[in-house]
């Protein structure tokens, strides 16, 4: 994005701020508002990917089998993040699961407690990455938890820039207003992420993510009115379960 590399450097820190529990230091002046660091948030995404890359590769380095590995992995990213992904996706599951119309929906996604539809939500979240995670070859792997990260949290800025927020209060309102422009500075980070595993495959993966997360926005619109912030955690949660899947399908398709 054009601007004064100093103000890029205070958003990306706010990103960060936002998405992970890694420390970046104190913001000088005036912290940009969390919409204004948006374009970052795939580069967050990079940053607890590479984390999770890294414990990966050490698991398998040490002779781990892949799957304990790939547990390894996806638990260096939760504790990355403090699990914020993961807590907006069992909320919505609550939300969705237990609430007969769109009030008593946002009640329940705002109750800090989870229920059995947010426990299986996140037990198949993580289910679903552990063991895609483990079919794939070492590199395919490593580089994949650098690309997905990355991609998947390129989908938020795309629901903030386009779908209003639910509630007149909370963090989906407090990061309504997204720019275009940021929201397709985030998606060109996230997309340009897959471009490892080749264009063809990078596209297929893409599309994939997006249209998972198309979907739930869709849901998301017709039950409460919008987004909030646990409908843009289950968005990035959908998006990247989806992302292991097709990658899993994509290189089996060209291994």
């Amino acid at each position: 994005m054009a601007g004064d590399p100093a103000d890029r450097w205070e958003e990306l820190k706010v990103g960060l701020m936002m998405l992970t529990r890694l420390p970046v230091g104190r913001i000088a002046g005036e912290a940009p508002s969390v919409a204004a660091s948006a374009w970052s948030w795939p580069l967050a995404g990079l940053a607890v990917g590479a984390i999770s890359a890294a414990t990966y590769w050490l698991a398998t380095f040490l002779g781990l089998p892949g799957p304990l590995a790939a547990v390894l992995g996806v638990l260096a990213l939760v504790l990355a993040t403090g699990g914020l992904h993961e807590d907006g996706l069992a909320d919505l599951a609550d939300g969705f699961g237990g609430g007969r119309d769109r009030e008593r929906m946002l009640e329940i996604m705002r109750d800090s407690r989870i229920g059995s539809y947010g426990a299986l939500a996140i037990g198949f979240s993580l289910l679903i990455r552990v063991l895609a995670i483990g079919t794939l070859a070492c590199w395919d792997a490593i580089f994949g938890f650098l690309a997905i990260a990355a991609a998947s949290r390129a989908v938020m800025p795309a629901a903030l820039h386009l779908m209003p927020p639910a509630r007149g209060d909370g963090l989906g309102n407090g990061a309504s207003g997204v720019s275009q422009e940021a929201a397709l500075a985030a998606a060109l980070l996230g997309g340009a992420c897959l471009l490892p595993f080749g264009l063809l495959d990078a596209a297929l993966v893409a599309a994939t993510m997006a249209g998972a997360a198309l979907w739930l926005g869709r849901r998301a619109m017709a039950r409460i009115g919008g987004q909030t912030g646990d409908v843009c955690g289950a968005m990035q949660q959908v998006a990247e379960a989806v992302g292991w899947l097709a990658l899993v399908v994509v290189q089996g398709a060209t291994g």
